[in-house]
């Protein structure tokens, strides 16, 4: 306790804020997110994106677990959890899908999530 009471009183505020900075840098790790993200979109001017749901189907039959999938202009992007998920669903899109399609992988940024 004697040793407390050497520390000047300016400094408290400094101390405390520095304990919660260590805590928060010890936690945040566990709070980064690592999302992972295919892209499909057509080769050529006048194609459609094949239907999202139809995806969803075909990749949940084959035990990939899809975050989302969401049309973005003349993309559709499907969300992964991790990147084996997302290797998996490339393989099963292109043999899926006919010629005149592209799947490319995109890594998100990572990211803060409370999930």
């Amino acid at each position: 306790m004697k040793r407390l009471q050497a520390i000047p009183k300016r400094w408290l505020p400094w101390l405390a804020a520095g304990v919660l900075a260590l805590a928060a840098l010890c936690v945040a790790p566990t709070l980064i997110h690592h999302e992972t993200v295919v892209q499909i979109r057509v080769s050529h001017a006048g194609a459609t994106l094949p239907d999202g749901f139809y995806l969803y189907q075909q990749l949940s039959a084959q035990g990939i677990r899809i975050k989302s999938i969401t049309p973005s202009g003349d993309a559709l992007i499907i969300h992964f959890d991790n990147e084996e998920q997302s290797l998996a669903a490339q393989k099963v899109l292109r043999r899926l899908l006919p010629q005149g399609f592209i799947v490319a992988q995109h890594e998100q940024s990572q990211h803060l999530s409370l999930a």
